[in-house]
């Protein structure tokens, strides 16, 4: 078989991939995989898939999975659940889960259409697992059913959901003030009530029959309630397959750090291409174009677009009349193109309402679109990303769509800024808590992910918080690394405090020197540039190193301005937050949209940092 699944293969003797094909059905997206021509078996997949956060990591593991089941002849489809991800919003949740598995039950018919076989095998995690397993008693028929990691009871689940919230939050920096505290959230997230409620009367072990003719159950490992409804499934049926789902805690940790479950997915496609049906003739069906979705107020077309499809992406287009600069909004490398508890579907429809147009797209490698031939594993801070951006701003010339400006957070502000200077039809960009705007290359991603010193007010403020002290005495912080990482903070604000002694000198350091390089560049192109940080960012750590204490030394850059919010994360999790960085690239869209009829515009900015009380609120 392909080891596709294998991370540290050589990819510099792949071909590019194209692309999944993008359909849309009942208000969502799905991504079809077609089988391969020269092995199509008689038997699909569909991927059912978990919620929320477990959702955003396991989006480039389900992809991969079908890449490979399409190589071996087994054609699949994923997709959002009605509400969640790159769906149209759901208005009445009266109706619970209901609602979730008619869009999956809406899923199989696609499929079976698309791929012209009459049996199915369902793929679920988690929550999906519940789904999958009402789905296969309405399909009836169904040829097999993997149950991975599945939730087992709901009331245990949404407390594991909540611990599991509070640890990325602490990761985050998020203070107890700023949690929600109100309902079911994660990451962003919220489960509606009335599905939160129905979650809650899962208990799987009441299971009294499967509908599928083949079982697979992947358990967690170490877990004794995983054993525990292996066992019972086998008593329901006796041939039902049991392994260990192994990688699961490294899968599901981080999306950012995440590592592929190699041995687990293998095992996954030999499963069902173990059970699938025998081989079929070649494929009539033809490549339709994608029918849009379509609301009063927005049209949003899912599309694959770069030299071969690689790259999948979705176009928003207001239904009234366009103004303003279009808004190209990159990913953070491994969040969906959805966004961080959705943000850039949020604001893309947003943006839309005031007749600003947008595209938000997957970089190659990252969620639903493949990687490049030749490109590392880890695709943080990696050059080859600004082809993409050409390849989004190719798109938009071809529309019609330009000017444009690029819009990132993190690693995606970073991003942004590079691709303005690689490829000049990049009139504006906004960037959120970039970490860095230069990378050397010196030190690997994984490393600095990883081990990130954070500023000195974040220290003091965990310093001072009790639950610091309880982790400190459990043996749960690293002392030496958190030393080294204090230490390393007080030498910034060394270096820092003597940047204008060090300016005089006649030899600047190599970091310094690309990124004044960097500011210089795009003044004298005139691209207006929007930086904002939360007042504790490590990037804003970063960015005072070189730019002053609330960019004191950014006078000499008129075509920059800076924004610093206060109690916010740095994912922008908040609403304040959200908000505002909607207002800043509202903002710059509208003004260089208003260019082009008044050229002679006065470009220049003042340097702000905005007030709590002063922040939008809408």
């Amino acid at each position: 078989m392909s080891t596709g699944l294998d991370t540290n293969k050589s990819k510099t003797t792949q071909k590019a991939a194209a692309a999944a094909e993008p359909v849309t059905f009942a208000g969502t997206i799905g991504l079809y995989a077609p089988a391969s021509q020269a092995a199509r078996k008689s038997t699909a997949v569909l991927f059912v898939s978990p919620w929320g956060f477990e959702e955003m990591c396991t989006r480039k593991f389900f992809r991969i999975l079908a890449e490979e089941l399409a190589e071996a002849g087994v054609a699949s489809l994923r997709f959002d659940y009605a509400g969640t991800g790159d769906a149209l919003e759901v208005t009445d949740h009266s109706r619970g889960l209901a609602v979730w598995l008619e869009t999956a039950e809406q899923a199989a018919a696609q499929l079976k259409s698309l791929s012209g076989c009459d049996s199915i095998i369902l793929v679920s995690q988690s929550l999906g697992s519940t789904i999958a397993v009402d789905l296969a008693q309405r399909l009836g028929g169904v040829e097999g059913i993997a149950l991975m990691a599945p939730a087992i009871s709901g009331r245990l689940y949404l407390r594991e959901l909540s611990v599991w919230s509070k640890m990325i939050d602490d990761g985050m920096g998020v203070a107890e003030s700023q949690r929600e505290t109100q309902g079911v959230w994660i990451a962003g997230l919220r489960m509606s009530d009335e599905i939160a409620a129905e979650v809650r009367k899962i208990n799987l072990m009441e299971l009294s029959k499967l509908d599928a003719k083949n079982c697979l159950v992947l358990t967690r490992p170490n877990r004794s309630a995983d054993e525990d409804f292996a066992a019972h499934v086998k008593d329901l049926h006796p041939a039902t397959r049991e392994a260990v789902y192994r990688g699961y805690d490294e899968l599901v940790f981080n999306p950012t750090i995440a590592t592929m479950p190699v041995e687990t997915g293998n095992h996954i496609v030999e499963w069902v291409k173990s059970i699938s049906g025998s081989q079929r003739g070649t494929s009539t069906r033809r490549q339709r174009p994608t029918a849009p979705l379509t609301t009063a107020e927005f049209t949003e077309t899912p599309l694959r677009f770069g030299k071969a499809g690689e790259l999948y992406g979705i176009l928003c287009e207001p239904t009234a009349p366009r103004r303003g600069a279009t808004a190209i909004i990159l990913t953070t490398a491994y969040d969906r193109n959805a966004g961080w508890g959705r943000t850039s579907v949020k604001m893309a429809r947003a943006l839309a309402r005031d007749g600003i147009p947008s595209l938000r797209f997957d970089n190659a490698n990252v969620a639903d679109s493949p990687p490049t031939p030749g490109a590392p594993e880890q695709v943080l801070y990696f050059k080859g990303q600004n082809d993409e951006i050409t390849a989004a701003l190719d798109l938009l010339e071809s529309s019609k769509l330009l000017p444009a400006v690029l819009v990132g957070r993190c690693s995606g502000g970073y991003l942004a800024f590079q691709g303005s200077l690689w490829d000049e039809r990049s009139s504006g960009l906004i960037a959120a808590n970039p970490y860095v705007f230069h990378w050397s290359g010196r030190l690997t991603v994984d490393a600095s992910l990883r081990h990130v010193p954070r500023s000195l007010e974040t220290y003091r403020l965990k310093l001072l918080q009790f639950e610091t002290l309880k982790r400190l005495l459990r043996g749960e912080i690293d002392v030496p690394r958190a030393i080294r990482n204090f230490m390393a903070s007080l030498v910034r604000r060394a270096i820092r405090l003597s940047r204008p002694m060090l300016d005089c000198l006649p030899v600047r350091s190599e970091e310094r020197t690309a990124i004044l390089d960097l500011f210089q560049s795009l003044k004298a192109r005139k691209v207006d540039v929007s930086l904002i940080y939360t007042a504790h960012d490590t990037g804003l750590e970063q960015f005072n190193d070189h730019f002053g204490k609330n960019g004191s030394y950014l006078k000499r850059y008129g075509n920059v301005r800076l924004n610093i919010i206060p109690e916010a994360d740095h994912n922008l999790t908040q609403a304040h937050a959200q908000s505002f960085y909607l207002q800043e690239v509202r903002s710059i869209s509208l003004k260089i949209g208003t260019r082009q009829a008044t050229p002679h515009e006065d470009r220049s900015h003042a340097v702000r940092s905005p007030k709590y009380a002063n922040l939008p609120t809408s």
